[in-house]
């Protein structure tokens, strides 16, 4: 199982170039990838735009967007474009699409797009992507990795699962417990060998951590605020799930890849790079340092 690491976007940064310095320590510390996350109506940094800072200031990590909320990008051969310019900066077979439809109502209001119809606009919008990685005659450029980036998909509707089965890699399950990941992939399984698929889809799952003396504060600083939204209970529960001791981070990998899962991203709450370090510390065996 792989494991990466993912920036604390949708907590209290305020320096960029703190998420860039993540991005450089986590490839020196040996995490197989960097992954970003997307919120419209948050601080949240634009997840394209963010890796392609990242992309410039390493030259291995993998890169992904855990997840790109794909209606919100209504021009939809911009928005290749922008993919297939990102996959030419970063090289062959390092960027990674995570796409999902998106859940948030008020991204989509705020957006002046209907919320109804986003799963049209994800079809509409992966064939363009798919066609722009086929034929550099719109655009005028070819991706680095041929036919374009690897997608993934998110969801666990029925139309996420047609989406990996017919046109993904795999899953990319955000924060999810064991329990969830045993729950979904019988059907993730059973979708993709329906559709004729050779193989296995991949499965790829996040856990929200901090570690160091401050832990606790900066998961309840970054998760409170972020699912407030959901109500107490929901944010209550993301901050008590959250991984704020070594012992608790290594039980998760052994957890995570006793359920199958073929990568592990570890997402950050606290800014400071430094956690980059304590994790990559904790995780010493693994990352083979």
């Amino acid at each position: 199982m792989d494991i990466g690491i993912g920036l604390p976007g949708h907590g209290p940064w305020t320096d960029g170039r703190l998420l860039i310095e993540w991005a450089r320590r986590a490839e020196a510390r040996g995490f197989a990838g960097l992954a970003t996350s997307d919120r419209l109506l948050w601080p949240t940094p634009e997840p394209l735009t963010t890796l392609a800072a990242a992309a410039g200031a390493t030259s291995r990590i993998r890169l992904l967007t855990s997840v790109v909320l794909a209606p919100l990008r209504t021009n939809h051969l911009l928005f290749a474009k922008s993919a297939i310019t990102l996959d030419r900066l970063a090289g062959p077979h390092r960027l990674r699409l995570g796409l999902v439809a998106g859940f948030r109502e008020d991204d989509f209001a705020e957006s002046g797009v209907d919320y109804a119809t986003r799963g049209k606009r994800f079809t509409a919008l992966l064939d363009e992507l798919e066609a722009a990685g086929r034929d550099d005659t719109r655009t005028g450029l070819t991706p680095a990795t041929p036919g374009g980036p690897e997608l993934l998909f998110g969801g666990t509707s029925a139309a996420a699962l047609d989406r990996i089965a017919a046109r993904g890699s795999g899953w990319v399950a955000g924060t999810s417990s064991v329990e969830d990941i045993a729950e979904f992939t019988p059907r993730l399984r059973e979708a993709w060998d329906a559709a004729g698929r050779t193989g296995a889809p991949k499965v790829v799952v996040s856990a929200m951590f901090a570690l160091g003396p401050n832990a606790r504060t900066a998961v309840a600083d970054a998760i409170g605020p972020y699912y407030a939204f959901a109500g107490a209970e929901w944010a209550e529960h993301g901050i008590a799930t959250a991984l704020t001791t070594p012992e608790q981070v290594r039980e998760a990998v052994a957890d995570f890849r006793r359920a199958g899962c073929d990568e592990l991203v570890f997402t950050g709450n606290d800014p400071d790079p430094a956690q980059v370090d304590l994790l990559a510390d904790a995780l010493s065996t693994e990352l083979g340092g």
